[in-house]
């Protein structure tokens, strides 16, 4: 496998952050990660680094070096999370369960694996337009027959109908594996970042051939957007550098 990949988190105006990024690979696969603990939560941070480590230790035994049905291990992945989650308010005597959103990628053969809970997004990125991205699972966006003038209060785009940690069985998410061609773009990133910039701002930003710069310009474009009280905004980018198969 051939790629370069940059991430970084900024705390934005908030007090601490609560976003965590990660990536590992094996001889022939990769795995690339974003989770945002979700704020109004206890220990936000908590969870998203708890998720953080559960998938990337289940990585590290599974990838030997391939994954096995990687669209199954990318559902009972995030559902050890779920799980972990859960376990962990009981242990600490919780009333509410730390809770996080997560988008997960793992590239091997030459695909794309994609799969989320909530709406940390990922995006790819080829050739100066979007080729897909996750659907964010917020109530707005699922909604499907609230309009303007509907006369109901329509509510946030950021109120989630699923995550990891949350009392009911989360709403695990994962797409069709996609043939990566050389110079896509995976983009995972918190919804600090795509809610402080346009899927443009994205798309062109993308389109620096070094990823460190790409990512560290849309970063501060975000930042800079939400101001004083921006979220905690993070990124991480992957640029495929395999030479395309022609049998894809």
């Amino acid at each position: 496998m051939k790629f370069s990949v940059f991430q970084t988190s900024q705390i934005g105006g908030r007090k601490r952050n609560e976003d965590r990024m990660g990536y590992t690979y094996s001889k022939s696969s990769a795995i690339f990660l974003v989770a945002d603990g979700l704020g109004g939560h206890p220990d936000g941070d908590v969870a998203s680094q708890l998720g953080l480590r559960v998938v990337m230790s289940k990585f590290r035994t599974h990838a030997c070096p391939n994954i096995d049905k990687v669209s199954n291990f990318l559902t009972e992945a995030m559902t050890d999370v779920h799980e972990s989650l859960v376990a962990y308010a009981v242990s600490h005597s919780m009333v509410d369960t730390p809770s996080t959103t997560m988008v997960v990628v793992i590239v091997q053969d030459g695909f794309a694996h994609m799969g989320h809970c909530g709406d940390s997004r990922g995006y790819l990125i080829r050739q100066g337009e979007v080729l897909t991205r996750t659907q964010d699972h917020s109530v707005l966006v699922r909604d499907g027959g609230l309009g303007v003038d509907s006369g109901l209060e329509l509510p946030s785009r950021h109120t989630l109908f699923s995550c990891l940690g949350a009392c009911s069985v989360p709403f695990i998410e994962v797409a069709k594996p996609v043939p990566l061609r050389f110079g896509d773009r995976l983009l995972l990133c918190s919804d600090g970042l795509w809610d402080s910039v346009t899927e443009t701002d994205i798309v062109q930003a993308m389109q620096d051939s070094k990823v460190s710069e790409a990512t560290t310009a849309l970063v501060n474009l975000a930042l800079h957007n939400g101001g004083p009280r921006s979220d905690n905004v993070t990124a991480l980018t992957v640029r495929w550098e395999e030479t395309d198969n022609p049998a894809r």
